[in-house]
């Protein structure tokens, strides 16, 4: 029946009841004032289409008369089937916050990319932590470790080329570290308060900023106007500033050579990287190609 209802909604309903359920599943509250910035409706409007909403799923949300916000209820169910892909340019982009269908392209396009497994029920509790300031309990996969329960207080979400990554300070290691979301077996919000030393603005590596200098690769690039053309780059160098945190995904995604002598062999070194001491302290090294063989 509630399939049917949303299938008669015109688009304009559609996408604003979709804005709702995506604030209250992915940040944990929903407030007329949101849908009122969202879409530069009169708040009246805005209170019937929270109403709406709760008629159709009246579960899903609960009125804080204290903070004077709707939020998610324990026993929330979504109305709407989000592709991750969408869940993700929402949180990132806001564009396009409805939409909770499948959008064809007007012109063939495909993805050589792996499928990763994102469950959104789990997405949206590190979001809600996130945007709560919380710590989260979860049982985590690593490749050292295998499967252990961890606490984390999980701060931003990255996107490393590969995979999506969760930055958020560890309190089994002590320190700030990536953890792959595909990687994730459960997650639980936890009560307790988060420390001064786990906050974001304690982590060194998300907030320095480092400018990385890339030039054709000098050996393995015949035609260097050619690599200059593609990165639209500047007097022969593109200049990227980037969290020291993210620098080895980069320079790893794109096949960056790192050695001081730009001696890496092979048709996927097109860039080199010139400025090598920019890389100095960074910790995730691991992942820059050739960056430790001339050390």
């Amino acid at each position: 029946m509630t399939t049917d209802r949303l299938l008669e909604l015109t688009q304009a309903q559609s996408d604003r009841l979709a804005f709702v359920e995506l604030r209250l599943r992915f940040m944990g509250e929903i407030r007329r004032h949101d849908l009122v910035t969202r879409f530069g409706i009169q708040a009246a409007a805005a209170t019937r289409d929270i109403a709406q909403y709760k008629e159709l799923a009246p579960r899903n949300m609960e009125y804080d008369t204290k903070g004077k916000v709707y939020v998610r209820a324990a026993w929330f169910l979504p109305l709407f089937d989000f592709p991750v892909e969408r869940v993700f340019t929402w949180l990132f982009q806001g564009y396009g916050d409805g939409e909770p269908i499948r959008w064809k392209g007007v012109i063939a396009a495909e993805d050589s990319s792996l499928p990763g497994k994102v469950d959104l029920d789990l997405l949206s509790t590190i979001t809600r932590a996130i945007y709560r300031g919380v710590a989260v309990k979860v049982a985590y996969r690593s490749l050292s470790s295998g499967l252990t329960m961890r606490e984390i207080v999980p701060f931003a979400l990255a996107d490393s080329g590969l995979r999506w990554h969760v930055r958020a300070f560890d309190r089994r290691s002590g320190e700030f570290r990536d953890f792959a979301l595909g990687r994730f077996d459960s997650a639980n919000l936890l009560p307790d308060v988060v420390a001064d030393h786990e906050l974001s603005d304690q982590d060194i590596q998300w907030n320095r900023i480092t400018e990385l200098e890339l030039v054709p690769h000098p050996a393995n690039v015949q035609h260097p106007d050619t690599i200059e053309s593609e990165h639209g780059m500047e007097g022969g160098v593109l200049k990227v500033r980037i969290r020291a945190a993210m620098a080895g995904y980069l320079l790893r995604r794109w096949n960056v050579d790192c050695t001081e002598d730009h001696s890496l062999k092979g048709n996927e070194y097109h860039l080199w990287l010139r400025n090598r001491q920019a890389l100095y302290g960074v910790t995730n090294l691991m992942l820059a190609p050739g960056y430790g063989s001339s050390e």
